[in-house]
């Protein structure tokens, strides 16, 4: 496939603002897709490069290199030269990609330049997101939207569902089914601002504790097991105690799902810093988990002995569990029941009950969770709720100011961004809150390594970072383009272990704040 009609139907789909039309545009796009081009193609469509950050900075990238008259690159002539970008280093590197770059330019037509730039700079905004290119391949291929999204769901994500069904037609979605070795994303929850808000919306539901551990993923095969994070990265080999643990369990093939945390002497959990620490790629194992030992908490089972568990009710699910982990290593609860008959007040006092209880042990807030609810693979599911003591969101940088007084020379103040549903990001609001001296300096390194512009005031940075935020309630601002903006926020740390895609959307944000008064 030429690159020019991928930079074609990008403008095109930026441009629509029917999703049935952007929807059409991407089916006809994957009917000419030849299936060895899909696995540039789709992450180009979302503006990711595969290879990662090049280590171009917008400054060469800003460069006038004369347009080629006519398209002569393939999508496969770009991703050889990107790869190439991205394996530049040592003495002389910078030359090297200032060469390669102005080679890559010069070959490409306006058009695909600005869509090239887009690409490296992590600016191409089309909106052409994984739901909207799902219903795009499902009206290519002529397969049922349904089969398609439950496929890219138990993928992991759209590029080998494409491939697979460009290449072998629609019975091959029988392959995509839950399997043991494969991870799948996690079920994300909601934010609440109260356990009675979050009640209010569940009715009856489970009260469990929200550890602030590594999210994991475990899958046990016989004696072999297998530990994935959040975002599918196989730890299994820096969490040995864990390996140990699941091996003891009375089943021979399943799938769980749970926190990893480590306890103080004083049995409160340990900073999620010093628990993500023991997963680093240059840690020595042996070393790390004597000095820090680590325990599995698990809450959710999505298969068990040949059977899948993902449209089973919660509360079957549960069960399931109860079978498969000792109560030592599940996660505590308890089950609040709103139906007809019952003491409301009472069950409501147990919940708040709860919750405290929850936060003396030093845990971060609870999560409540409907006992119908089906597990929803890689989407934050209307049936889970989060309450935390105090407002927080994960939110994306978008930019960064020059500090003054003792932070001359440092990126001080923090421009924080939501996502909208079509992959923008509307800014929220500023802060330089809560930010140390150390993480002035981390950050000043992190963010103008992903710069895309300098302007001497502010620096703008591709959307990637992504920072956790508390802050005391929103209120309605007609600065910003989403209607409102953050009250006294601060920042809590930093989430390398998430994704921009994983940030907080806008409509999660307001949804969180139904009272918001004027």
């Amino acid at each position: 496939m030429l690159f020019a009609r991928l930079a074609q139907v990008s403008q095109d789909v930026a441009a629509a603002s029917a999703r049935s039309r952007k929807i059409a545009l991407l089916a006809e796009l994957f009917r000419d897709a030849d299936p060895d081009d899909v696995p540039i193609v789709i992450p180009y469509l979302a503006g990711r490069l595969p290879q990662g950050r090049l280590g171009v900075g917008w400054r060469v990238l800003s460069e006038r290199v004369e347009a080629a008259p006519e398209p002569r690159l393939s999508v496969q002539d770009v991703d050889a030269l990107m790869t190439e970008l991205g394996d530049v280093s040592g003495a002389g590197s910078q030359a090297e990609r200032k060469r390669l770059v102005g080679e890559l330019m010069g070959a490409a037509t306006e058009g695909e330049q600005r869509f090239l730039f887009g690409l490296v700079t992590g600016e191409v905004r089309q909106g052409a997101l994984d739901a909207v290119a799902t219903e795009g391949l499902a009206q290519a291929t002529g397969a049922a939207p349904a089969d398609v999204r439950r496929a890219v769901m138990l993928a992991g994500g759209l590029q080998d569902v494409a491939q697979t069904l460009l290449a072998r037609g629609t019975e091959a979605l029988d392959e995509f089914r839950l399997t043991v070795g494969r991870p799948v994303l996690p079920m994300l929850a909601y934010s609440a601002g109260g356990v009675g808000e979050a009640l209010d919306k569940l009715g009856t539901c489970a009260v469990e504790e929200k550890l602030d551990g590594i999210r994991v993923q475990v899958h046990r095969d016989g004696d072999a097991v297998h530990i994935y994070t959040r975002t599918l990265d196989d730890i299994t080999d820096r969490l040995p105690e864990v390996t140990d643990a699941v091996r003891e369990f009375p089943g021979e093939r399943f799938i769980l799902d749970g926190e990893v945390i480590a306890l103080g002497a004083d049995g409160r959990p340990r900073a999620f810093q010093d628990v993500a620490g023991r997963v680093g790629s240059r840690v020595d194992v042996a070393r790390a988990a004597k000095a820090l030992p680590v325990s599995p908490v698990f809450f959710d089972v999505l298969y068990v002995d040949g059977r899948d568990l993902l449209d089973l009710p919660f509360a079957g699910r549960h069960e399931q569990l109860a079978r498969l982990v000792p109560e030592p290593m599940r996660v505590r609860r308890v089950v609040v029941d709103e139906g007809e008959g019952a003491d409301s007040a009472g069950q409501r006092g147990a919940a708040e009950a709860f919750f405290a209880d929850t936060l003396a042990r030093g845990h971060e807030g609870v999560v409540l969770k409907g006992l119908e609810a089906p597990y929803s693979a890689g989407r934050r599911g209307a049936s889970w709720v989060k309450v935390k003591p105090v407002h927080t969101l994960d939110l994306v940088v978008l930019a960064a100011e020059w500090g003054h007084g003792r932070r001359t020379g440092k990126l001080s103040n923090l421009h924080l961004g939501a996502r909208r549903p079509d992959g923008t990001y509307a800014m929220l609001g500023k802060t330089f809150k809560g930010l140390t001296d150390a993480l002035l300096t981390w950050q000043t390194e992190r963010l103008l390594a992903s710069a895309v512009s300098d302007d001497g005031h502010v620096v703008t940075v591709r959307p990637e970072l992504v920072v956790e935020i508390a802050y005391d309630g929103l209120q309605r601002s007609t600065r910003y383009p989403a209607g409102v903006t953050l009250r006294f926020a601060r920042v809590v740390r930093y989430r390398e272990d998430k994704s921009a895609e994983e940030a907080d959307t806008v409509e999660a944000v307001l949804a969180a704040h139904p009272s918001l008064d004027a």
